[in-house]
């Protein structure tokens, strides 16, 4: 059996400016995803800073506006805390002191009342021997969600604490 293999679609500057507005105009897109998409349209790093420069100047793609609705979406609707976000968004190339200032909208007090909510419905499904396990098994569960050490410690002590399973100590 013979496999076909497609040959890579490639696009002229205009062609890939058009998509990128049609694109942009449909949903948010960072300056990190349309230089991957131009990539992968076969661009110059040239051509691409042209096109990216021009959906810039017209307003189709803000990275500021593009980490404020991330942070937003990943926050409120995926229930994830700051260092998860951080680190996705630095993985969409966005500058540092913009993802500073999307995130700097975290109300602390929301974000520690979300981690409780996350940590009071995880506990419940969670299996445990002892209050030093569940309190790891949690722990480990709050850090993963990508919020402060801090932040999920005293969750997780206030949900055992209400429990009446306290644990002062490391050892089972």
């Amino acid at each position: 059996m013979e496999s076909t293999i497609k040959p890579k679609r490639t696009k002229t500057p205009e062609q890939a400016l058009h998509a990128l507005m049609r694109l942009c105009a449909r949903a948010e897109k960072s300056s990190g995803d349309a230089r991957r998409l131009m990539r992968g349209w076969g661009l110059s790093p040239t051509e691409a800073e042209q096109v990216l420069q021009r959906l810039t100047s017209e307003r189709f793609i803000d990275d500021s506006r593009y980490a404020s609705a991330f942070v937003r979406e990943k926050c409120h609707l995926s229930g994830w805390g700051s260092y998860k976000i951080r680190a996705a968004l630095a993985r969409k190339e966005i500058d540092r002191a913009l993802i500073d200032e999307a995130l700097s909208a975290i109300d602390p007090a929301e974000n520690s009342r979300r981690i409780a909510e996350q940590i009071a419905r995880k506990a419940r499904s969670t299996k445990a021997e002892s209050a030093y396990e569940l309190r790891t098994k949690l722990m480990r569960y709050g850090l993963s969600r990508g919020f402060e050490f801090d932040t999920v410690s005293q969750a997780v002590d206030q949900y055992l604490k209400n429990q009446n399973q306290e644990c002062d100590t490391f050892f089972p």
